[in-house]
């Protein structure tokens, strides 16, 4: 059984590009369907590239999120682990049947119907963040605060949490877009209390999975867990408003398109996370006729595959299989309201600079957003 190809190139290094520039994706692509590049917590990782590849490994039960099965060699700060199952429960790190029933108490919270309910208030958040942002003097900067203070104003609302810690925890994620080490842990000491407040707050999402987590789950438990949607919440969806606001007003939207199809679109040219999270071998086994032996990590190749010519309709933004986001319906609403709210509020914004000159910064398993979003909004 043969090897995959290794690929002299490094996808995890921070590399500024146009915001539209190829990245190396079409490298790893033309190698192979799976391929090997040297991993940044040492070793090798194996890279899937293509579709059909990609969504048969996201169902198979043998690779796993579960950190235990980690090269032994990596250190978990280093390669950005988080705690294994057995320290501590996650969505994002529990498989099986433990998964599932975990899985089982989220997803009834953010349906479609759930989320729409807080449709009329998230609208307000953003007509009241824009409206601010629009009393500037000249251009402002929407990656300076509106993109990260959005999204965590939103999921507050969802939550049910007071926002009266919003300011410290908006400091703290504007510094996970940067090389500093002590970023993480800033932001999640600034997200806990946000997780606490919205547990005691005896309404919201946050209420509801304290009434709908499976037996055994701590209060420990349930505050990493609103934790874990707080932060995932905000990360993904403030990289993914940059782009959005970027071709709204950018002239790349197709006159008359419907605002779910352009959102459609904008996740699936520019997905908040290049690659899936981590998955580990749980046994030496074969995926695409390559032999991979136990410990293996293996990554998804999102922006990649979201982008294949072959794969016009193809989109991996939120997953596949069993750990598919819980929080998918959450993300397009609030990038909908945007797009309506730009419309209707602000009809004379506009790109203060042409949207080919806009730059964004790719980071690997930190995914991508743009270095600055000058906008004109009156």
């Amino acid at each position: 059984m043969p090897d995959a190809p290794t690929v002299p190139v490094d996808p995890f290094v921070g590399v500024v590009r146009g915001i539209d520039e190829p990245g190396a994706s079409a490298t790893l692509r033309a190698a192979g369907p799976i391929v090997q590049v040297a991993a940044p917590a040492g070793g090798l990782v194996w890279i899937i590239t293509d579709d059909a590849l990609a969504r048969q490994a996201l169902g198979d039960e043998r690779l796993v999120k579960d950190p235990a099965f980690a090269p032994t060699s990596w250190q978990p700060l280093a390669a950005g682990l988080e705690p294994t199952a057995a320290q501590q429960v996650s969505l994002t790190t529990l498989d099986g049947p433990a998964h599932t029933a975990l899985r089982r108490a989220h997803i009834p919270l953010l349906t479609a119907r759930q989320v729409q309910a807080h449709g009329d208030r998230i609208a307000t958040i953003a007509r009241g963040l824009l409206g601010a942002a629009a009393t500037a003097d000249g251009p402002v900067d929407l990656t300076g605060d509106f993109t990260t203070r959005f999204p965590l104003a939103v999921v507050c609302e969802v939550l049910g949490a007071p926002t009266d810690r919003l300011d410290d925890a908006v400091a703290a994620c504007r510094r996970m877009g940067t090389d500093d080490p002590t970023a993480f842990p800033a932001t999640v000491g600034a997200l806990m209390p946000l997780a606490a407040a919205a547990l005691r707050g005896g309404d919201g999402v946050a209420a509801g999975l304290r009434e709908r987590a499976p037996e055994g789950i701590t209060e420990s438990d349930l505050q990493y867990l609103v934790f874990g949607l707080v932060f995932a919440g905000q990360i993904t969806t403030a990289a993914a408003l940059g782009f959005l606001v970027a071709r709204a007003l950018g002239g790349v939207r197709p006159d008359g398109q419907p605002a779910d199809e352009f959102v459609h679109d904008v996740l699936r040219h520019h997905p908040p996370a290049a690659f899936t999270l981590w998955r580990f071998t749980s046994t030496e086994m074969e995926l695409g006729g390559v032999r991979l032996p136990e410990r293996s990590p293996v990554l998804v190749d999102i922006a990649g595959i979201n982008s294949a010519p072959r794969g016009q309709g193809a989109d991996l933004t939120f997953g596949a299989g069993p750990h598919f986001c819980v929080g998918a319906q959450l993300a397009q609403l609030e990038m909908r309201v945007v797009v309506d709210v730009l419309a209707t509020d602000f009809p004379d914004a506009r790109l203060a600079v042409p949207y080919d000159a806009l730059q964004r910064v790719d980071r690997g398993m930190h995914g991508s957003r743009l270095t600055a979003l000058p906008v004109l909004l009156s």
